[in-house]
């Protein structure tokens, strides 16, 4: 069975008229958005992809009354998603260009890194500034509590309720999340 029930998936109709009479104008929206064709292009697909998978838009596609305002939000959504991978893909490939000897890392490992990055960036989305900085100062730099709170410049129990935050934060997305 798919993994979204007939009942709460989208009527195809309906995205397919949304699609033939509102795509051209969101890719024209993409376009001056973004500053290029080809984006906008891959943009406006991925919002309508989006649209699709999307168990929420349900049978209300037929009820929209600003079809071009649900879709201009969805792409907003879908365009920060993109610009968060972009930034990400651009941070580690300035990390690996400081290595001091080149890594040639297969393009499908690259994707896979690139991926495990992104999920990572989802994971800690939901915290706030301090228990997601602490949380990757201990992970990432291998820091302690004491170091985290000198950097940080707070105190030592507050690294400690920061953790605690981000441990609890991330199991509790990964139960949320089917295997």
């Amino acid at each position: 069975m798919d993994s979204i029930s007939t009942a709460a998936a989208p009527n195809t109709d309906a995205v397919s008229d949304l699609y033939r009479n509102h795509g051209s104008w969101l890719h024209g929206w993409l376009r001056k958005k973004l500053g290029c064709v080809w984006e906008a292009a891959d943009l406006t697909q991925d919002t309508f992809v989006r649209v699709l998978s999307s168990p929420a838009a349900g049978g209300q596609l037929d009820d929209l009354r600003e079809p071009r305002h649900f879709l201009a939000a969805v792409a907003r959504r879908v365009m920060v998603d993109h610009l968060r991978r972009r930034a990400l893909e651009k941070a580690w490939l300035e990390v690996l260009a400081l290595q001091p000897e080149p890594v040639a890392h297969s393009p499908e490992t690259r994707a896979l890194i690139l991926e495990t990055l992104c999920q990572i960036d989802a994971m800690l989305d939901g915290l706030g500034p301090r228990p997601r900085q602490a949380f990757l100062l201990s992970q990432l730099e291998g820091l302690g509590y004491a170091e985290i709170a000198q950097r940080l410049q707070v105190s030592v129990s507050s690294v400690k309720k920061y953790m605690a935050r981000a441990t609890e934060h991330c199991l509790l997305l990964m139960l949320e999340t089917p295997l």
